[in-house]
C-alpha cells in the first residue's frame, strides 16, 4: 500500500480541510415560537390580566361596600307642581324618553323637557332620591326628572329660599350649601325605614316642651339613650325571660306526654303489673309537675307582663314631633328611634361617628327590614360555625380515604375506578349534593332520630328537617373530593427514601405513616382544607334546602346566666338542629328577594365584603398553620 499523499486538488471527503470556511445557517426561516418568546408574553400577559380582573372585582366590591353607612347630606326639591321632596341622592342616569311620555307632560315642563333634549342630544336626565318616609309615601326611592326640578336647596321654607335650579348639560349639580340653621333630620326607625323630616316639638305625655328646633333636639339627645335602654329592657324581657318560662312549660309537656305515651305503649303490650305500676308512678308524677309548672308559669307571665306594661307607658310617655317636607306631621316614639341625627350640621367627626355606629350596627346586631337594615350578626355566626363543623368533618374523612388509596390499597381497576369517581364527584352541581342531603341526612337520618329520641315532639320534627349539622354535612361531601385529591398528592410528594429509611430502623407501616409521612403532607393537606373552605363558605344553593333561611335570630348555641350560690353561673347548650342565616343566602335574599332592590343594593355590597373578609380570614389561618408546618419539616426533604 502506498503512503504517498493525494495530488494536490484533490478532496478526501474524510479529511478536512483547516482552512476550509465553516458554512453557517441562515435563521430567515426559523419560527419565533421555536424560541418560546412570545409563550412568554402570552403567559405572563394572561396572568397580568388574571390578577388585573381579580384585583379589579375586591376593589370594586370594597369601594362600594365601605361607602354604604356614610351619612350623606339630605338636599330638599321643590317640583314645579309645588310638590316638596326630602331624602338622600342616589344615582344620576340619562335616558332617552318615549314620545308618549312627552306628550302627556304640561306646556311648562315639555318646554323644559325640549330644553334638555336639545341640551343633552335627545336625552334626559334624572335622580335617584332616598325619600324614605315609607308609612307616608309607600315607597323608598323615587326617581325624579332633572326638567321637573323648580328649586334644589337643603332649606326651602315659604319664602322659597335657596339656589334657582340651573340648566347644566354637562353634569347633574346641586349647589346649595347647608347652614347652621338646616335641621333635615335623617331618622332610622325599628320598622317602616328611614325617615326625613324636620323637628318640630319635643313632647312628653302629649304636652310640648319645647316647639324651637334646636330646644327639640337638645331634648330628644337627652332622653333617647334612656328610651333605648328601656327598649333593651323590654327586650330582654320579651327574648329571655318569657322564653325561659316558655321553655320549662314545653319540657314539662313533652315529658308529661312521654310518660303518657310510655304507659300507653306498656297497656297495649300487656307488660307485666309491676312495670304498669311503676309507669303509672311515673306518669301521675310528670302530670303534677305539669300542673305545678304551669301554675308558676302563670305567675310568671303576670309578673313580666306588669313590667312589660310599665316599660311600654315609660316609653309612651316621650315623643318627638317632626314634620316631613309635604307637610305631613309624624310623631315618634323616642324608643323606636334607632338612630338619629341633622345630616346637614355634622361636620367630619359627627359622620365619622355616625359611620362607626351603623358599622357596630351591622357587625353585632340582628337584622331588621326585611333584612335590609340593621346587623348580620346571626349570618356571621352561623357562616363560621357551618364552616369550621364542614372543616372537622370533611379533613379527617378526606385525609383517611386518601391515606387509604395511596398507601394500603392495591393498585388496579378497582383503585382507579374509585380515583375517577372521586374526581367526577368533583364536578356534579351543589344543587345536586343539595337534594341528596335533604333527602338522606333530614328525611332519612333525622326522621329516624326523631322517631328514636324525640317521639314526644313529633309530628313537630327535631332533626327532621333541615338544620345547621345537615348543612354541614352536606357542604363536607360536597368539598369531600378536594381533601382527597390534595391529601393524594401530598402523600405522594413525600420521598419514598424517608418509608424505606423508616423501615429500615424496625418501624411498621403505620408507625411510618403516622411519624413520617403524615407530618411532612401536612402542608399538601392544609392546602385541601383551604380549598374546602373557601368553597365550602361560598355555596348557596345546597343551603337552601338543609337549612339556610331568611331569618333566624336565634343563634343555635344558647347562653344562660344563672345565679348561684358562688356567683353567677354561665351555661350552654348547642343546638344544631336549628335553622340558621348564612351570609351567602343573606346576599341572594336581599338582591332578588327583597320588597326594593335600590334600597338593598348598598347592604348587597357590604354584606358580600363581609364574606370576602371572612372567608380570606379563615383561610388565612390555615395558610399560616401550613406554613408554619411547612418550616418545620423543609430540612428533612431529600
Amino acid at each position: 500500500m502506498s503512503n504517498a499523499l493525494p495530488p494536490t486538488g484533490t478532496k478526501d471527503p474524510l479529511i478536512a480541510a483547516p482552512s476550509a470556511p465553516r458554512a453557517r445557517r441562515s435563521r430567515r426561516g426559523t419560527s419565533l415560537f421555536a424560541h418560546g418568546e412570545p409563550m412568554i408574553w402570552f403567559t405572563g400577559g394572561s396572568l397580568v390580566l388574571a390578577l388585573l380582573m381579580i384585583i379589579g372585582l375586591l376593589g370594586w366590591v370594597l369601594a362600594q361596600g365601605m361607602g354604604t353607612f356614610w351619612p350623606e347630606r339630605v338636599p330638599q326639591l321643590e317640583l314645579l307642581g309645588g310638590e316638596r321632596l326630602m331624602g338622600e341622592l342616589g344615582d344620576v342616569e340619562r335616558y332617552t324618553p318615549e314620545a308618549s311620555m312627552l306628550d302627556a307632560l304640561s306646556p311648562e315642563l315639555r318646554a323644559r323637557a325640549d330644553l334638555e333634549l336639545a341640551a343633552l342630544d335627545g336625552q334626559l336626565e334624572r335622580v335617584l332620591l332616598r325619600s324614605g318616609n315609607f308609612d307616608i309615601s309607600n315607597t323608598h326611592y323615587r326617581w325624579v326628572d332633572r326638567y321637573a326640578i323648580a328649586h334644589a336647596s337643603r332649606e326651602l321654607d315659604d319664602s322659597e329660599a335657596g339656589r334657582q335650579w340651573e340648566l347644566d348639560p354637562a353634569r347633574f349639580r346641586m349647589e346649595a350649601s347647608a347652614s347652621d340653621t338646616d335641621w333635615s333630620l335623617v331618622v332610622e326607625r325599628l320598622s317602616w325605614g328611614r325617615l326625613y323630616a324636620k323637628p318640630v316639638a319635643f313632647q312628653v305625655a302629649g304636652q310640648a316642651l319645647s316647639d324651637d328646633p334646636a330646644e327639640a333636639w337638645e331634648q330628644f339627645e337627652a332622653h333617647h339613650s334612656e328610651a333605648r335602654e328601656r327598649w333593651q329592657q323590654r327586650r330582654d324581657l320579651e327574648t329571655h325571660d318569657i322564653g325561659d318560662v316558655n321553655h320549662a312549660l314545653e319540657e314539662a309537656r313533652l315529658a308529661a306526654r312521654a310518660a303518657q305515651m310510655d304507659l300507653d305503649a306498656a297497656l297495649a303490650a300487656s307488660a307485666g303489673a309491676p312495670r304498669l305500676t311503676k309507669l303509672r308512678a311515673a306518669n301521675e308524677a310528670a302530670q303534677a309537675s305539669l300542673l305545678d309548672t304551669e301554675e308558676l308559669g302563670e305567675q310568671r307571665f303576670a309578673e313580666l307582663q306588669s313590667q312589660i306594661r310599665e316599660l311600654d307607658e315609660q316609653n309612651a310617655r316621650q315623643t318627638l314631633l317632626v314634620q316631613t317636607a309635604d307637610g305631613t306631621l309624624v310623631d315618634l316614639q323616642l324608643a323606636d328611634v334607632v338612630r338619629a341625627y341633622p345630616a346637614n350640621q355634622l361636620g367630619l367627626f359627627g359622620r365619622l361617628g355616625v359611620y362607626a355606629s351603623r358599622w357596630r350596627e351591622f357587625l353585632f346586631d340582628d337584622p331588621r327590614e326585611a333584612n335590609s337594615e340593621g346587623g348580620v350578626f346571626p349570618a356571621i355566626f352561623g357562616t363560621v360555625v357551618m364552616t369550621l363543623i364542614m372543616s372537622l368533618l370533611v379533613v379527617p374523612l378526606g385525609v383517611l380515604a386518601a391515606l387509604y388509596l395511596r398507601e394500603y390499597a392495591k393498585q388496579g381497576p378497582i383503585v382507579s375506578a374509585v380515583r375517577i369517581a372521586v374526581n367526577n364527584l368533583a364536578g356534579v352541581p351543589s344543587i345536586v349534593f343539595g337534594v341528596f342531603g335533604l333527602g338522606f341526612f333530614c328525611y332519612i337520618v333525622g326522621v329516624s332520630i326523631d322517631e328514636l329520641f324525640y317521639s314526644a315532639k313529633l309530628p313537630s320534627p327535631t332533626f327532621g328537617t333541615g338544620g345547621l349539622l345537615w348543612a354541614s354535612f352536606t357542604l363536607a361531601l360536597l368539598t369531600l373530593p378536594v381533601v382527597i385529591v390534595a391529601t393524594e398528592e401530598a402523600l405522594s410528594a413525600v420521598p419514598n427514601s424517608m418509608r424505606e429509611g423508616s423501615y429500615a430502623c424496625g418501624a411498621t407501616k403505620w408507625q411510618t405513616i403516622q411519624r413520617i409521612v403524615l407530618p411532612r403532607a401536612a402542608p399538601g393537606i392544609m392546602t385541601g382544607m383551604v380549598l374546602a373552605i373557601a368553597r365550602g363558605a361560598g355555596e348557596v344553593a345546597p343551603l337552601m334546602l338543609v337549612g339556610a333561611v331568611k331569618l333566624a335570630p336565634d343563634l343555635p348555641i344558647d347562653v344562660n346566666n344563672w345565679s348561684g350560690s358562688l356567683g353567677p353561673i354561665w351555661t350552654g347548650a348547642a343546638h344544631l338542629e336549628r335553622s340558621f342565616m348564612h351570609l351567602g343566602f343573606h346576599i341572594y335574599d336581599l338582591g332578588f328577594q327583597s320588597q326594593n332592590s335600590e334600597a338593598a343594593k348598598p347592604m348587597v355590597y357590604t354584606t358580600t365584603l363581609l364574606l370576602i373578609g371572612i372567608v380570606v380570614t379563615l383561610n388565612l389561618l390555615a395558610v399560616g398553620v401550613r406554613s408554619r408546618l411547612r418550616r418545620r419539616f423543609a430540612g428533612t426533604h431529600v
